[in-house]
């Protein structure tokens, strides 16, 4: 018959096996692709909003930018549509 030494060891090993797995999952996690957008007037104006929405979203998060921005603008109807990315870790 298992002694409690022998329950109290088995339910250590259970404890520390899935403490690990939560652990490895937060340092693959701990980076996310932040993103901004804006539609405005003129593309300047909708490259500078964009931009200030990416980095509203990485402060929020409580991130830190890693990387080159990626922006992409199109003009539609006179207005024109910019999204702006970036690498956030924590």
């Amino acid at each position: 018959m298992p002694s409690i030494k022998h329950h109290v060891l088995i339910a250590a090993i259970a404890i520390g096996g899935t403490s690990l797995a939560p652990a490895g999952a937060d340092a693959k996690s701990s980076c996310v692709r932040a993103g901004g957008e804006a539609t405005m007037i003129t593309a300047d104006l909708a490259k500078f909003m964009a931009g200030a929405a990416l980095k509203n979203s990485i402060s929020g998060m409580g991130a830190k930018p890693t990387g080159q921005i990626s922006m992409t603008c199109t003009g539609n109807m006179g207005m024109t549509s910019c999204k702006a990315f970036q690498r956030a870790c924590k």
